[in-house]
């Protein structure tokens, strides 16, 4: 699906705040709140949006550990990643080329959680080695792309 220029305005503004009403995007962008809820429409049944979520900070809720862990797989790799994203504390996983398969980036409340996390991640079957990097600080977190 090609995005015109309507599209992209109101996905940027969904970004911002995905709390805006139609009638209020339709205010905005100057556009009837027929065409605004019909391109909405459009853009969840084409898995353009996923769906709406809340940017929280997750420091605050006591996952204070972040670990950006590689993953170096013997075969498989497509069933482990499957498996990975079934995992609560995972929040992205990433298939990528290099020496290394997979990278993982996870939250925790605590070290023994990671520890054990990473201990559970080595005796997997198909997983050859994992090198787990924690985050010392985090000074941007946002995958919006506005």
């Amino acid at each position: 699906m090609k995005l015109d220029e309507i599209d992209e305005r109101i996905l940027k503004n969904l970004l911002v705040d995905a709390r805006l009403s139609a009638r209020q995007l339709a205010i905005k962008l100057g556009m009837s709140t027929v065409t605004i809820l019909s391109r909405i429409k459009k853009l969840e049944n084409e898995k353009i949006i996923k769906g709406y979520t809340a940017i929280i900070d997750h420091e605050k809720l006591g996952y204070d550990l972040t670990a950006i862990i590689e993953i170096i797989a013997k075969k498989d790799i497509i069933d482990i990643e499957e498996k990975l994203s079934k995992i609560e504390n995972v929040c992205g996983v990433y298939d990528i080329t290099g020496n290394t398969d997979t990278i993982i980036v996870a939250k925790f409340k605590e070290r023994n959680e990671l520890s054990s996390f990473v201990k559970s991640l080595s005796s997997m079957a198909n997983i050859e080695n994992t090198i787990t990097h924690v985050v010392l600080n985090t000074v941007k977190e946002d995958f919006r792309l506005t």
